[in-house]
């Protein structure tokens, strides 16, 4: 009881002093006490190694704390409290993350079962302003996964920013059918261009379309051509219906090329290929090593299967990517 009593009047302390700051920094004062609040229990039940004291603590606290301070502290709030300080251990990169995410923007992300997820959407939220809204959305759509399985085509040499493509592509908004040509699609995504754009991730902003390049009194059109804001580069897309194949690197090698030396700017990176097909050859991808010629290659999904299917789905894409990074390692 003693103990009990030392520990509640640590937390009241705790809250008393927080509730001057709650004033003037709301959001990061609150999560913040939220976490110490968190980080204290779970040291005090570390301590006692009775294995129903944890339990007891919890509600014996709860119940004080929430007569002395409201519902803030009711007993399923200490338990998210107690998650959260031992899902985000680290107060050095827990007080960054404070200042951006309130509250209700971690309680989202606790479910998730891998940290690098949690971290990947705490990141994304902060740069896009994502409300709670937005945030389920990203996650019910599995940004964090198809950006995993981009992110495979990837190397530090590369000149491919982590992090910047995904794969699949979800393209469902278009509402295509089954039979539509090249044409067709090209026409759909400029009709939902605000949707492409959101797809495809912040900072992308539309140049062209059919962008006609003269190369050697020969016209070529590039389908898509898109600069990226944060990245300082262009970004060419080719839509391709089908499989992937071997000559559409070529191609898209020849039109880098071409926009390298006639359409970069001073201070711009190098530009650098999305290629969107119906199916990635995947083997053929890794064999030619794309990513050495700043090309990634992705699938788009006009069609979305049901949740269950497109979980499993993502998830066996996601293996066979992580086995694919193992491999590049190993030849690296």
């Amino acid at each position: 009881m003693l103990l009990e009593n030392k520990l509640l009047n640590e937390l009241s302390l705790l809250i008393e002093q927080n509730q001057v700051q709650l004033v003037s920094q709301a959001n990061s004062t609150l999560t913040m006490l939220f976490w110490q609040i968190g980080k204290r229990i779970n040291e005090n039940i570390l301590k006692n190694k009775r294995a129903d004291y944890g339990k007891q603590i919890v509600v014996t606290l709860a119940r004080h704390l929430t007569v002395k301070y409201g519902r803030n502290f009711e007993e399923k709030n200490l338990r998210r409290m107690l998650q959260f300080a031992e899902q985000f251990s680290d107060f050095e990169k827990v007080v960054p993350l404070a200042r951006h995410l309130s509250w209700s923007h971690f309680l989202i992300l606790l479910p998730l079962k891998k940290q690098e997820a949690k971290m990947f959407y705490a990141q994304k939220t902060i740069t896009e302003a994502l409300g709670k809204r937005e945030l389920r959305k990203q996650i019910s759509i599995k940004a964090f996964e198809r950006t995993s399985i981009a992110n495979a085509q990837t190397t530090v040499s590369a000149g491919i920013p982590v992090d910047a493509f995904k794969d699949p592509y979800f393209l469902d908004f278009l509402g295509l059918k089954n039979t539509y040509l090249e044409k067709d699609l090209e026409e759909a995504i400029l009709r939902e261009l605000e949707s492409f754009i959101l797809e495809l991730g912040k900072g992308f902003a539309f140049v062209e379309r059919q962008k006609r390049m003269i190369i050697d009194g020969e016209d070529y059109h590039l389908d898509l051509l898109f600069f990226h804001r944060n990245l300082k580069r262009l970004v060419a897309i080719e839509l391709k219906l089908g499989k992937f194949e071997a000559k559409h690197k070529g191609q898209m090698e020849l039109y880098l090329k071409w926009l390298n030396r006639y359409e970069k700017q001073n201070g711009e990176m190098p530009p650098v290929g999305l290629i969107l097909c119906t199916e990635s050859s995947r083997e053929q991808i890794e064999l030619l090593e794309m990513h050495k010629d700043g090309i990634v290659v992705a699938e788009y999904w006009t069609e979305l299967p049901p949740k269950k299917e497109l979980k499993q789905k993502i998830h066996t894409l996601l293996v066979e990517a992580k086995e694919r990074i193992e491999r590049k390692k190993l030849l690296e």
